[in-house]
């Protein structure tokens, strides 16, 4: 068997890397391009469409609506997601796989069905659609994430230190104030971060649940039709994924930590 690295394994990795973040490039320079057509070669470099995107108070009240909905389910997310773990990791019951796959079922089921189906419960119970009912569909998308960051850090954590403290006279609710949480931490901000990040750029359920109060990513849809909006909005897409990019860096580099 021949040893060393393939030798197609860089270029399709460089391959990869191209499909991925090139169309994010050509996006960017759209959008500082001071023409409207969008075609090469550009016509000039201008920061006026982000101007113009600043200036716009419905882009920034569709961009305060997103923060509220997505820091709200991403801190609600944590807090379940994180005593499920603890659920599963440390303790045995019956049914703990029922609540293992409840809790990941989020994952497998199309966003466009919980949202018909979140719809549908919301009209039963007379609930109107708003950013409250956007915050409890985000919060049951981002759990699944929650409990696999979580959990995933709880599984390598040594169980034994637990069981010293306790030994010590410390009841499992201060041992689990003084000594779990403060480990598991990083591992919570990160998965906290994972769900703003899933929460902000999710579109399918705020599509449906959103009601008058639009969310970014609903917002960002419903300028396309308008073709004189189109470099705005491109602007407006650029910012997104930046700030998408940035979460999930900082979400890797703390969970690796």
């Amino acid at each position: 068997m021949k040893s060393g690295r393939p030798s197609l394994l860089p270029a399709y990795f460089f391959a990869l890397i191209g499909f991925l973040y090139l169309p994010i490039f050509v996006l960017f320079l759209f959008s500082i391009n001071s023409n409207t057509s969008f075609s090469f070669p550009l016509q000039g470099f201008s920061l006026t469409w982000y101007q113009q995107l600043f200036d716009s108070a419905p882009v920034l009240r569709a961009a305060r609506n997103s923060l509220f909905v997505a820091a709200g389910s991403s801190l609600a997310a944590t807090a379940l997601g994180t005593m499920v773990s603890i659920l599963a990791i440390r303790f045995q019951f019956r049914f703990k796989g029922l609540l293992i796959a409840l809790s990941v079922l989020p994952l497998i089921v199309p966003y466009i069905v919980l949202g018909v189906a979140l719809l549908l419960l919301f009209s039963v119970f007379h609930i109107d659609r708003s950013l409250w009912t956007v915050g409890i569909a985000h919060t049951v998308v981002a759990l699944p994430y929650v409990v696999l960051i979580v959990a995933s850090r709880l599984a390598g954590f040594n169980e034994n230190i637990e069981e010293a403290a306790m030994d010590l006279g410390a009841d499992y609710p201060t041992t689990l104030r003084r000594i779990v949480l403060p480990t598991i931490f990083p591992a919570m901000v990160s998965a906290a971060l994972t769900a703003f990040t899933v929460s902000f750029d999710e579109f399918a359920l705020a599509l449906f649940l959103a009601g008058t109060q639009p969310t970014f990513p609903v917002y960002l849809f419903s300028q396309l039709r308008f073709a004189n909006r189109l470099p705005v909005m491109i602007a407006l897409a650029v910012l997104l994924m930046i700030g998408t990019l940035t979460l999930v860096f900082a979400a890797e580099r703390i969970r690796r930590k």
